[in-house]
């Protein structure tokens, strides 16, 4: 089954991008010229992805407007002869059928995801975290949902990361089945040492689940941190159904962490096709004086 229904979870506070995020959803914390959100909208739309919806908290309009038109704007721009600048502005507006839900309280990942479900319904569906910009040429949406429709179960998105990091992320129960695709059987929310862990790959920011996640969500009890764990259900579904795991293919920028931002911004710019060029002679000057 195509899957044409994408959830982004973006109503986290952002405390450890303070005072950044005081006022402004780090989500909207800019790559070079557009905002976070705006890369992990267009990951979704080239997987193929039709309709998302985006899980936001109070304060968080300014993301709204992003993907709403801006008729001022756009007629400033025509005036002015901006016709390429135009067009731009009127594309994000036009990138896919976005629809709002709002967390009222910030109970977990877990419980942003069942506030979708009446825009999910009865269809597998990918969630793609707020926090993950990956990027690479073949997004890593389409990477797991090609999956899904080869073995019909929940996919996750996952890479190795050290094992004394561990306790920071998820550890998953892998078997290999080819190349960089693996048979998932169990996972953990954050293990409280390196020893419980199962490995050391970590779910990282992707995943797609099957409609039968809602019903484990309903009556999940509160895990790590107090709060109710996504990985906790997705556990159930691993151990009942088997779940996939894809050792991607990508960059990821955690954009919630101060030096994911920059390496973001840094190795964005040295690409850009308007400033990569300038921006790398800059880079070679600027770093001999290190």
């Amino acid at each position: 089954m195509r899957i044409k229904k994408a959830v982004i979870p973006a109503a986290g506070l952002g405390t450890r991008v303070l005072p950044a995020t005081k006022a402004m959803p780090k989500e909207m914390l800019t790559i070079v010229d557009k905002p976070a959100i705006q890369y992990i909208v267009e990951e979704a739309v080239k997987s193929g992805i039709e309709d998302i919806c985006i899980i936001l908290s109070r304060g968080k309009h300014v993301v709204e407007d992003h993907f709403d038109r801006t008729p001022e704007l756009e007629q400033k721009l025509l005036s002015s002869g901006k016709q390429e600048l135009y067009e731009e502005v009127l594309k994000i507006a036009n990138l896919a059928n976005i629809t709002y839900v709002r967390q009222q309280e910030p109970k977990g990942l877990a419980h942003a995801v069942l506030c979708a479900k009446p825009f999910v319904g009865d269809e597998p569906f990918a969630v793609l975290y707020g926090d993950d910009v990956i990027m690479g040429e073949y997004p890593t949406c389409k990477q797991l949902t090609d999956q899904y429709e080869k073995y019909g179960v929940g996919c996750v998105a996952m890479k190795e990361v050290p094992f004394e990091q561990v306790t920071r992320y998820s550890s998953l129960k892998v078997e290999n089945l080819f190349d960089n695709v693996y048979k998932v059987t169990d996972m953990v929310e954050k293990p409280a040492t390196p020893k419980q862990a199962f490995s050391n790959f970590s779910i990282l920011g992707r995943c797609v689940l099957p409609p039968e996640i809602f019903s484990l969500l309903e009556t999940l009890p509160t895990g790590a941190g107090g709060e109710y764990q996504l990985t906790d259900a997705m556990k159930i579904l691993a151990q009942t159904q088997g779940m996939i795991g894809v050792d991607f293919i990508g960059t990821r920028y955690d954009m919630g962490n101060k030096l994911g931002i920059m390496q973001a911004a840094v190795e964005t710019a040295i690409n850009h096709p308007e400033i990569g060029e300038n921006f790398k002679k800059y880079l070679k000057d600027f770093t001999k004086g290190l």
